[in-house]
């Protein structure tokens, strides 16, 4: 059984972060980036140990040549595969994807990353994957790192316990150790379960906000009245672009099942909008405004029309995107028209909702104005996430499958 890892990254020497488009797509089919046969995987394994994705071009020569001697000097079979993000979003697609795999190469450990944001152990004869995929977590210090930690990880875990020093004593810590064993098998239990509930209502939460984005393009795009047989061609294909990215989102929002996965439907709806504006600008035969990132007070205005110097309160000025509206209630020293989400009961501004909404907002902003915009808000733990994998797929669960501060890169 594999075991499900999300990884949230900062950039660390030695790697290089890849910028995701702000209109990414999950599925492979639709990103174009398809699944590699088992075939390739196979052949790569049973060669140095060692499969690279060929669309990943993130990992330098020495840091394949650094898993590959810790594939060749560990004392019991480890593989590794290094996937797209696309291609390793759930458990469930890893198992399916390395079973054959498996079946071919052999017994052995195989350390699989997902982009920068998924690690998975699996084996076709080791029970403890879970345990070994913690063990190597706890002595990496990036993705890297964390792979070349595997064969350690499973000759620690796998070691067989000391026989016990005599009789009674023996006997003593035997029922020590697995009433020891019980009581971290119920905390874990119990952990998971609230991890469970904890991940099902940011979910929710985030669903009924993305809903709400979608339902406002939708009404401002049906506001249009455009008769398609009376404007020209260009026009016809912004309209289209715009009615395309507005179908992408409605179509995404109803098969998230990750509260990271809620970036895709925003990406859709920032090209929706953009299209959309450069349809109104056609129709009314003013000039097409440039592609620029969304208001950053509320994103359901669209794109932005000019930065503005704005310091939230108690925080520093900083340079943020506005559109006419915004910007207009800032120069005056009014308040801008905030976008405001549900956090535990409460209406807050959505930048300051914690990490769950960190999906959210890199959906709409992309990793680039996220540097300037956000850097140095008050977000909690929101801006660890964003500035590393959170706004370009990362999961935000909490410790047991978090990879806390660890370093890397994204693909």
């Amino acid at each position: 059984m594999s075991h499900r890892l999300v990884i949230p990254t900062v950039l660390t020497a030695g790697l290089t972060a890849a910028v995701v488009t702000a209109a990414a797509i999950p599925a492979a089919a639709d990103t174009g980036i398809e699944a590699p046969t088992t075939e390739e995987i196979v052949e790569e394994l049973e060669g140095d140990g060692v499969f690279i994705d060929p669309s990943i071009e993130q990992i330098s020569a020495a840091d394949e040549g650094a898993l590959e001697a810790a594939s060749e000097a560990a004392d019991s079979p480890v593989y590794y595969v290094i996937l797209p993000f696309e291609v390793a979003t759930s458990e469930a697609g890893v198992d399916t994807l390395m079973a054959p795999v498996m079946a071919e190469v052999g017994d052995g450990a195989y350390g699989i990353l997902g982009g920068s944001d998924h690690f998975y152990v699996t084996s076709p004869n080791l029970d403890d994957t879970e345990a070994i995929r913690e063990s190597a977590l706890n002595e990496g210090g990036n993705q890297i790192d964390t792979l070349a930690a595997v064969p350690q990880a499973v000759e620690t875990t796998e070691a067989p316990a000391e026989a016990p020093g005599g009789g009674g004593s023996g006997l003593v810590m035997l029922v020590v150790l697995a009433l020891v064993v019980a009581a971290g098998g119920w905390y874990v239990y119990k952990s998971r379960q609230r991890r469970e509930a904890e991940k099902a209502k940011q979910l929710q939460e985030i669903k009924q906000m993305a809903t709400e984005d979608v339902v406002r393009l939708g009404e401002d795009v049906a506001r249009l009245e455009i008769d398609l047989s009376a404007v020209d061609e260009a026009t016809r294909n912004d309209y289209s672009r715009a009615m395309d990215s507005y179908d992408q989102a409605k179509s995404l929002l109803d098969t998230i099942q990750e509260p990271e996965q809620i970036k895709m439907v925003t990406g859709a709806l920032e090209d929706g909008r953009y299209y959309m504006t450069a349809t109104r600008a056609r129709m009314n035969g003013d000039p097409v405004p440039e592609r620029r990132g969304p208001c950053f007070f509320n994103p359901q205005h669209g794109p932005s029309s000019e930065d503005v110097t704005w310091a939230p309160p108690g925080g520093s000025p900083r340079s943020v995107t506005a559109c006419p509206v915004c910007a207009r209630a800032v120069r005056s020293g009014g308040q801008p028209d905030v976008r405001m989400v549900e956090v535990d009961g409460d209406r807050r501004p959505y930048y300051e909702a914690g990490p769950a909404y960190a999906p959210y907002a890199g959906g709409y902003f992309g990793v680039n104005m996220m540097m300037g915009m956000f850097t140095g808000m008050m977000m909690g733990s929101m801006m660890g996430s964003m500035m590393g994998a959170g706004m370009m797929g990362a999961g935000m669960e909490d410790a047991g499958g978090d990879f806390g501060d660890f370093g890397g890169f994204d693909f």
